[in-house]
Parts: C-alpha cells; sequence; structure tokens
C-alpha cells in the first residue's frame, strides 16, 4: 500500500484530529511559529490538509496525497503533487522549508533533506517539527502503532537522530523548542514553547544551509 492511501482514505479522520485536540495544535502552531522567518517564500514539504501552512502563511505545499492537497487548496495553499524525495522545483527557490510531522513518514529521510536543501537559497533555513518518541506522547504512539492507521509503519525520529540528519544534510546554526509537556488527556491550555527539548512531547527544530 502506498504511504500516502492512508491519507486519501481517511482524510476526515485525519481533519477531525485537529478539531478535537486544538489546545494541542494551537500549541504545535505556535511553537513553529516561533523560528519561522516572518514573510519568508516558503515551502511546505508533506503539506497535508494545510493545518499548518494556511495559518503560518506558508504559501507553496507539497504532499502525495491527492485528497490531502485539495483540502489544502481549500485552505489557499498553492499545491503541488509529488514526493519529498524528488521536489519538482528548481534550485534555490525557497527562502525557507517546513517540514512539520512528515520526517516519520518518508520512505528516504537523508534524500528528502538533499532535496530540501537544494531547493533552498543559500542562506534558506529547514525547520522540522515532529514527536519526541521518548516523551510521553510519542510512546503511546509507539505502543499502538499496529492499531493506528496512519502510524503503523510510521518511523519516529529522537532529537539526536534528527540533529544528525540535519547535519549529515548540509545544515548547521540549529535552534530547538518545544510544547505539549503533557498527555493530550492532561493538556486544556495553550502552552508557549520553550527552549530545547527533552521534556515536550512536539519538537521544533529551525537550522540554516551552510557551505554552499
Amino acid at each position: 500500500m502506498p504511504a500516502s492511501a492512508p491519507f486519501d482514505r481517511y482524510a476526515d479522520r485525519y481533519d477531525r484530529w485537529f478539531e478535537r485536540h486544538r489546545v494541542a495544535y494551537v500549541s504545535e502552531l505556535l511553537a513553529v511559529r516561533t523560528l519561522l522567518p516572518v514573510g519568508a517564500c516558503g515551502l511546505e514539504i508533506g503539506v497535508g490538509s494545510g493545518r499548518f501552512a494556511a495559518p503560518l502563511g506558508i504559501a507553496y505545499g507539497i504532499d502525495p496525497s491527492m485528497e490531502m492537497l485539495e483540502r489544502a487548496r481549500d485552505r489557499g495553499i498553492s499545491v503541488v503533487a509529488g514526493m519529498a524525495e524528488a521536489l519538482p522545483f528548481a534550485n534555490s527557490t525557497f527562502a525557507a522549508a517546513a517540514i512539520i510531522t512528515t520526517i516519520c513518514f518518508v520512505d528516504d529521510p537523508h534524500a528528502m533533506m538533499r532535496e530540501a536543501r537544494r531547493v533552498l537559497k543559500p542562506d534558506g533555513i529547514v525547520l522540522i517539527g515532529f514527536i519526541d518518541p521518548a516523551s510521553a506522547l510519542g510512546r503511546g504512539y509507539l505502543d499502538r502503532r499496529v492499531e493506528s492507521v496512519f502510524y503503523e509503519n510510521a518511523r519516529f525520529f529522537t532529537p539526536g537522530e534528527v540533529a544528525e540528519l540535519l547535519s549529515a544534510s548540509g545544515f548547521t546554526s540549529s535552534t530547538w523548542v518545544q510544547t505539549l509537556s503533557s498527555t493530550l488527556a492532561e493538556h486544556h491550555e495553550i502552552e508557549a514553547a520553550s527552549p530545547g527539548y527533552g521534556h515536550g512531547a512536539f519538537v521544533v527544530v529551525r537550522a540554516r544551509c551552510s557551505g554552499r
């Protein structure tokens, strides 16, 4: 089954998560916004239904799921069908690229990062938002992975593994923030992002292209 198939088949279920867990969703949005350059021409790799790109002002998105792309387009995003490992954009096109809750789904994260660097301007930045598998939320996803239509084949990356991936792909000057310090059931108020990682389930890192 193609990796995008669950997102096509269960698109409504995917979108309802953001409504059911709105406080957690807004906390994640705010964490990404703290590191996203204002006004930068941006691309979201794995745009999904546009739940992040639209409120964050990211103009372009790519995704392999046609159902997700239709929803992102309805939210005002200029979308293109394609794979993270083979981006259909020219070199040095974007000032910023966001990869939000996508890294766990791609077949080849190293190829995705090489492609992200290729389409970024020489001083461009990449943002990666992901679930820390050491957190309570991450452990819950891992424990129930076989029961999940979305996460059954997902690979969760630790902050250390993401840092190594960034370094190997030619990115430097990393800045980290985190949020969701409690479980979804316990998360009743919007949580401001805090520096670093280690106690928040949702981690965001920003890094810059180097030596190009």
